[in-house]
């Protein structure tokens, strides 16, 4: 069950969706980035290993690659949250609309202490460093692969009937 603090949900929450949104925007400074973009590298900022980089940071569960169909609307709705706190603008381009880190951003995640969030800005950094002069395409074309690979490792042989 998802934790609770004063009953407010906080786990796939919007507010937590939101600050790994918002972790990714101020790592990236001052780049602006797409939903799409924000919703791959915030998989590979806690799967970190399944892109070759340091441990991650959630178990690597066998159904993890489920994680970017659902996710998307968590993490949208954490931006909007991010926005209306001024921490994140939106910007209306011709392909659609991009993210980025507001100056208060900084600060305000510079003001949470937690380990988690801790690892969570190292895990950004290096997503950032190492993908966003990745293409679109390339990007996909890796996680395709990723996707694959688990499909294989967790399918079930087939055993042969006897009749």
């Amino acid at each position: 069950m998802a934790e609770t603090i004063q009953g407010l949900q906080t786990f796939n929450s919007p507010i937590e969706t939101g600050v790994r949104a918002l972790i990714l925007l101020a790592a990236s400074y001052p780049a602006e980035m797409d939903l799409q973009r924000i919703l791959e590298f915030e998989y590979m900022m806690v799967h970190t290993e399944d892109v070759d980089g340091p441990p991650s940071i959630h178990p690597a569960l066998p159904l993890r690659s489920g994680e970017l169909l659902v996710r998307r609307q968590l993490i949208e709705r954490g931006l909007l949250l991010m926005a209306s706190r001024g921490l994140v603008s939106i910007h209306a381009t011709v392909t659609g609309f991009t993210y980025r880190a507001e100056d208060d951003a900084g600060p305000f995640l510079d003001a949470l202490s937690a380990e988690y969030l801790h690892d969570l800005k190292d895990r950004a950094q290096w997503v950032v460093d190492r993908f966003s002069e990745m293409t679109d395409h390339n990007i996909r074309l890796m996680l395709t692969r990723i996707y694959d690979q688990w499909s294989r490792e967790f399918q079930v042989p087939e055993q042969p009937r006897l009749f």
